[in-house]
């Protein structure tokens, strides 16, 4: 039998952090990814953090890769941080850069597959010198403990031995239920978050937003395009393309169950953001259906490498290297053959390259208290971890900075031979002294200045009787100490109930929106792509096997399913639920009433951008 002495089960930011850092200290780590390669799994929003704690120490991305920097796999530095409240065409704006900025050397906006690609040549050579690895195409499906000596079971290889394990299988972690360390999540504990990556030229980009190529801005919103959820939207630039996502409590989606494609489509509708995503669009004409078969696939696939041509092309032409005057004439000259040729015509509408989905976890509700089990360390999503606290949303950095805890645990155990109830002990103390961790129990007073003072334009008489009085008290710097020191003392769990409301998402936004808000109306009526198309443009490596099992086909929750499901996977009536799996991205929306794993090796979803 194969022997190793640490197994991470996971290749995203924080499973790959693990293994660095392993590296790093010198100890031999074996990483096992399901996807195809590391990234292809992967899916965030997404802003990776660099942190300056008042207290506490964490380590940053750039102290695990230190020619992350100098590399640059991220897209932009974000540079603008804007909360928009919004009604109809009526935005009012509140600009929190400060508080993005507070106790931050910068953060970055990320595309997944890029950015962990990237990670992964950083850790593989290292890891391969001391005799560990990456080895994509693995899916865990049992973990043994027999005779003091740990055995994992996958679907593609021979059992091996380790003695310590990582798991980094995310927010619906298999590892977690197989060992029984935690029950699965509840939707009290989730948010559900849908993105669509938009393609837009760089320079476009930069005189949009008011940026330059190194600079970035985040857009977050809130009121109506909601439809009623507590959650909000955010767009964020990349280098020539944006993310645009909702994100909302799972909880309250289940109380008013809406396709997670409408929210996006409701956030692709405000006339801000239709405005923001605009550009010239090809509209190829109709092929001819009354020539030969022949002849259709030999103008369908014509037509298709002209567009493919022309879209490049003007990616290029418009990126911050500046066009080239051979660049403008193929754009000219490619157009006109669309034009002329095929009967082509261009209009304005979005581009709309990638559509997925994902669970998160609300490290306020339901971070696990011991993230162990016998000698399994949890990190990042799969130990419920994240800062999600009004517009400050971290759970990238947070997952670093776990692994690199767990990583340094394992060795000290690697060091010791000890692999009993200490190692878990080690880094349950570790992870409790994390700043993410404080941040997840407590209100920090001084962040919260930072937003009132955002606020401070904001009449107090909208916010309503219930809301009124508590921000005239936080207002005041004489009695926001007293009042947030209590507040601590209530807990998070006491307040949450009333901060996370329909009306601090919904009604006060679009309140504030009417009353202070200006118009923003949009130029065109922008058309957005059926759930069908946008599930049609994804790749998969289908699988005859299901991963997920129906467990009670009638159930009210399962029903749910029909509505909730972002890739529409579920179909049905009232007496049995239809589970149609091969179009699932894996995003466990399903899983508390499934039997859900996550798909063998290979198989299934595999992003492009994530």
């Amino acid at each position: 039998m194969e022997k190793y002495d640490v197994a991470i089960i996971g290749g995203g930011s924080a499973g790959l952090a693990a293994l660095k850092q392993l590296s790093n200290l010198g100890k031999q780590a074996i990483l096992l990814e399901a996807g195809s390669k590391v990234g292809a799994k992967n899916i965030s929003g997404g802003i990776l953090y660099s942190k300056k704690p008042k207290k506490g120490k964490v380590t940053n991305v750039e102290d695990v890769y230190e020619n992350f920097l100098s590399e640059t796999p991220y897209e932009r530095k974000i540079t603008k941080y804007i909360l928009h409240s919004t009604s109809g065409d009526k935005i009012y704006s509140m600009d929190l850069t400060a508080a993005h900025d507070y106790q931050s050397n910068f953060g970055c906006t990320v595309l997944m597959n890029k950015l962990n690609a990237w990670f992964a040549k950083q850790c593989v050579e290292s890891a391969e010198k001391l005799g560990g690895g990456i080895i994509p195409g693995v899916h865990v499906r049992g973990i043994s403990w027999n005779d003091g000596k740990t055995t994992i079971q996958t679907d593609e290889l021979d059992e091996f031995e380790v003695k310590a394990i990582i798991a980094a299988d995310g927010v619906n972690s298999e590892i977690a239920e197989m060992v029984s360390a935690r029950p699965k999540f509840t939707p009290t504990e989730l948010y559900q978050g849908v993105k669509v990556v938009v393609r837009l030229p760089e320079n476009i980009i930069n005189e949009r937003f008011g940026v330059n190529s190194q600079e970035g801005a985040a857009h977050l919103f809130a009121g109506d395009v909601t439809l009623n959820h507590v959650g909000g939207g955010f767009l964020y630039t990349n280098r020539d393309t944006l993310s645009i996502g909702a994100v909302y409590h799972f909880d309250s989606q289940l109380t008013h169950p809406t396709e997670p494609y409408t929210l996006i489509d409701a956030l692709l509708k405000n006339p801000m953001v239709s405005e923001f995503v605009k550009d010239d669009v090809l509209i190829p004409k109709e092929i001819d259906k009354s020539t030969s078969q022949e002849e259709q696939l030999r103008t369908k696939f014509a037509v298709a490498k002209l567009i493919k041509t022309w879209n490049d092309t003007r990616i290029e032409y418009l990126s911050s290297k500046g066009g080239t005057e051979d660049q403008k004439l193929k754009l000219d000259y490619t157009k006109e053959q669309l034009t002329e040729k095929f009967g082509a015509t261009f209009g304005t509408n979005y581009v709309e390259i990638e559509y997925g989905a994902k669970l998160i976890p609300d490290g306020k509700r339901c971070r696990m208290d011991k993230p162990f089990h016998k000698n399994i360390l949890f990190i990042g999503d799969a130990a419920g971890r994240g800062v999600f606290i009004g517009p400050k949303i971290e759970g990238l950095n947070v997952g670093i900075d776990d692994a690199v805890r767990a990583a340094t645990s394992i060795a000290n155990a690697l060091d010791r031979n000890d692999f009993g109830s200490s190692l878990g002990q080690h880094y349950t103390q570790s992870i409790n002294e994390s700043p993410y961790t404080m941040e997840m129990k407590e209100i920090d007073k001084d962040y919260l200045a930072i937003f009132l003072n955002a606020a401070k334009d904001v009449p107090k008489d909208l916010i309503g009787q219930r809301y009124g009085p508590i921000m005239k008290m936080m207002s005041s710097g004489t009695f926001r100490g007293i009042a947030v020191k209590f507040a601590n003392i209530l807990g998070y769990e006491k307040l949450l109930p009333m901060i996370e409301s329909e009306d601090t998402y919904v009604k006060v936004p679009m309140q504030l929106a009417e009353r202070l808000g200006k118009s923003a109306p949009a130029s065109y009526s922008i058309q957005t792509p059926t759930i069908a198309e946008r599930i049609e443009r994804l790749k998969y490596n289908d699988d005859h096997q299901s991963h997920i099992k129906v467990l009670e086909n009638n159930s009210e929750y399962m029903r749910k399913m029909i509505t909730l499901c972002p890739a529409k996977c579920y179909s049905g009536d009232t007496e049995k639920i239809i589970l149609q799996h091969e179009g699932c991205i894996d995003c466990g929306t399903c899983s508390l009433k499934t039997e859900w794993k996550h798909p063998r090796g290979e198989k299934g979803i595999h992003y492009q951008f994530g």
